[in-house]
């Protein structure tokens, strides 16, 4: 359900799905989406607050879903060039969805 709705939203701000729950062999990646020539990795978490979610994404995790984001652009005409950004999509327990962008930046 909550990816479904990240979809959507993704979906109505002008982004076409590529990929949902692409498995390469670093990890998985719940959805890649593109507008352009920008490819989007997004990672959702879904909890009873948007808080909630995001706090359920650690290091470790953001590591692993880049390692894996550069293998699926090793499949890219740009390759490891492509232009590409890390999103977190949180959904809360009434199933509203906020979007963070650039969300694996440094602190």
């Amino acid at each position: 359900m909550g990816e479904d709705a990240v979809i959507r939203a993704y979906q109505a701000m002008g982004y076409s799905l590529l990929a949902s729950r692409w498995r390469g062999t670093a990890g998985e990646i719940d959805l890649i989406v593109g507008q352009d020539s920008e490819v989007v990795f997004v990672e959702v978490k879904q909890s009873s607050t948007h808080d909630m979610a995001a706090a359920r994404i650690g290091r470790f995790q953001m590591d692993r879903i880049c390692r894996a984001a550069l293998e699926y652009c090793g499949g890219l005409e740009g390759g490891s060039l492509s232009q590409m950004r890390f999103d977190a999509a949180l959904v809360d327990g009434y199933g509203r969805v906020e979007i963070i962008e650039n969300a694996f930046g440094a602190d």
